[in-house]
């Protein structure tokens, strides 16, 4: 059986699709079958991230609501092989979704694929509760600005009352000039919000290329952005992969 992973996040701008796209991507690189659901119905942004939206022709929805199979809605990527995409609903909201097929759905989904990232909505809201709905992991991706770490804390609260016990933060889009300001640690991100750190990512000019160069970002094999999430792939997998400190100093 695969397992499923929700990315997280308290708030918008932390990086959460971009997480998304890049571990998915990294997953699929090291031979893993893969699938990435965007779950933030009305508000769909992953496929761009994947470089797929001219691929984007289903969404889970119709899984959902037995107007395709599930193989019948998943794109593979053109460029990388593994690499699986379900879109979220253009024009429905996230009380549209028919809670009771989840299970079933996602139950598939475990025994078609190896890992299955989802992609949830920001906030603690119908969406973001519907996304945890057979969560194996999950991951809140915050940055080191205090309202970050604030919606971080009850994103984490929510999550374990939902029953989710594994529970990792990614601290991204490090800035070690940030922390100076702010005078905090990863260990000081690690108590706030109480989870396992699973990686650090470091601001990096090639997360912006990706995007618009419609290029993954693990292709990108020699920037840091693209090796940090390589690790963090690897360590969901269940390596031990120590942490890349170079130029993060103020962080540990």
């Amino acid at each position: 059986m695969g397992k499923i992973i929700v990315i997280s996040s308290g708030k918008g701008g932390t990086g959460k699709t971009t997480t998304v796209a890049a571990v998915s991507s990294c997953l699929a690189a090291l031979g893993h079958k893969t699938l990435c659901i965007d779950f933030d119905v009305g508000l769909r942004n992953l496929d761009l991230a994947l470089c797929m939206s001219e691929f984007a022709v289903a969404d889970f929805t119709d899984v959902l609501d037995g107007r395709m199979d599930l193989m019948e809605a998943c794109r593979e990527s053109p460029l990388l092989p593994n690499l699986f995409f379900l879109g979220a609903a253009a024009l429905k909201r996230p009380s549209d979704v028919v809670a009771e097929a989840l299970p079933d759905f996602l139950r598939a989904v475990k025994e078609e694929f190896d890992y299955c990232l989802i992609d949830s909505p920001s906030g603690i809201g119908t969406g973001f509760r519907l996304s945890h709905t057979a969560a194996d992991m999950s991951i809140i991706v915050v940055t080191g600005e205090m309202p970050s770490l604030r919606d971080a804390q009850r994103t984490a609260e929510v999550i374990r009352d939902i029953g989710v016990d594994d529970i990792r933060v990614l601290i991204n889009r490090v800035r070690p000039e940030n922390f100076k300001v702010t005078q905090s640690t990863a260990d000081d991100i690690i108590d706030t919000v109480r989870a396992r750190l699973i990686g650090v990512v470091y601001e990096d000019p090639s997360v912006f290329r990706s995007l618009h160069e419609n290029t993954p970002l693990v292709l990108y094999r020699k920037r840091l952005a693209a090796l940090e999430f390589l690790d963090v792939a690897r360590r969901i997998t269940g390596e031990d992969v120590p942490l890349r400190t170079h130029g993060l100093s103020r962080l540990f």
